[in-house]
């Protein structure tokens, strides 16, 4: 894409197919053979889609191990004139994978970024769920490492939205099965090979996909998409926590959190569902 002498150049996002070739855009064909330079994953892996459309435009290698370095010397180049399209190995690039670092450092470089629409697991899955859509929460792959892991589904215990994320085939079981343990049973979707010949989407409980699992080898890249938790089994499940704590360990808890009298007992008022006055009441009653 030519540029104006002393004029920036520009960062596109191009989605590429998740799996199935027809998916590939008109504009993102259009895109990847005006650009300067494309920035792909896998030059390996993306060499085949270009030869495939007939793309001929340089590429060179942007990925997690040399994001940052090679985020500023992209960046260099596009002020100097020259548009950049960021491809990753399947998907949209930037939604879990090293393409937001680019955009950052670009845009904080005042370059233009326009991303456009595409394919992506995420909303492919989401939709194909039947589980509710109007919000939920994306946790790409789990942390791997354990107490990052821990706490991440210590959060998600009380995620009353949708949840999905990602997972490799061959850590699916023991993903199951940790999910379980800290959610409980679930409804959840896994769907795998999206858009391919051999799609396929398994609605069932976390119990039966564990025992699925137990007969049948996971293949495929995965996606897990898990209904949150109900608003009004969370609401029980706190009254039950706060019943065993006592109004006066609940407000003294508070206290010990900076607030004074007043504001603790408001506070334990809300998580009890209960007014300050009848909290004021149960103090005095235990005393």
């Amino acid at each position: 894409m030519e540029n104006e002498p002393g004029k920036k150049g520009m960062l596109y996002l191009v989605p590429t197919p998740i799996g199935n070739l027809e998916d590939m855009t008109m504009r993102a064909v259009r895109v990847l053979r005006e650009a300067d330079l494309i920035a792909a994953e896998d030059t390996r892996n993306s060499l085949k889609l270009l030869t495939h459309f007939d793309i001929h435009t340089p590429m060179v290698s942007y990925h997690e191990y040399n994001k940052y370095d090679r985020a500023l010397e992209l960046t260099d180049r596009m002020l100097a004139g020259e548009t950049i399209a960021l491809i990753t190995d399947a998907g949209t690039p930037g939604i879990s994978d090293p393409g937001e670092e680019l955009v950052r450092i670009a845009a904080k470089a005042g370059i233009q970024v326009s991303s456009l629409p595409g394919a992506c697991a995420l909303t492919t899955a989401l939709t194909m769920s039947g589980l509710p859509t109007r919000r939920f929460c994306f946790e790409a792959f789990l942390p791997p490492k354990k107490k990052e892991r821990a706490a991440v589904l210590e959060e998600l215990k009380k995620e009353t939205r949708t949840i999905v994320l990602y997972e490799a085939p061959h850590h699916l079981k023991e993903t199951l099965r940790q999910l379980k343990e800290a959610l409980g049973e679930r409804d959840i979707v896994l769907l795998r090979e999206l858009t391919k010949i051999h799609e396929e989407a398994l609605r069932m409980t976390f119990s039966q996909a564990l025992d699925f699992y137990e007969k049948t080898d996971p293949r495929g890249e995965y996606v897990v998409v898990i209904r949150g938790i109900d608003p009004g089994e969370l609401k029980e499940e706190s009254r039950r926590q706060w019943e065993e704590m006592g109004i006066s360990s609940h407000v003294e808890m508070y206290m010990q959190q900076g607030m004074d009298k007043k504001a603790a007992m408001k506070a334990a008022a809300s998580d009890r569902g209960l007014s300050r006055r009848e909290i004021y009441a149960m103090l005095l009653d235990e005393k």
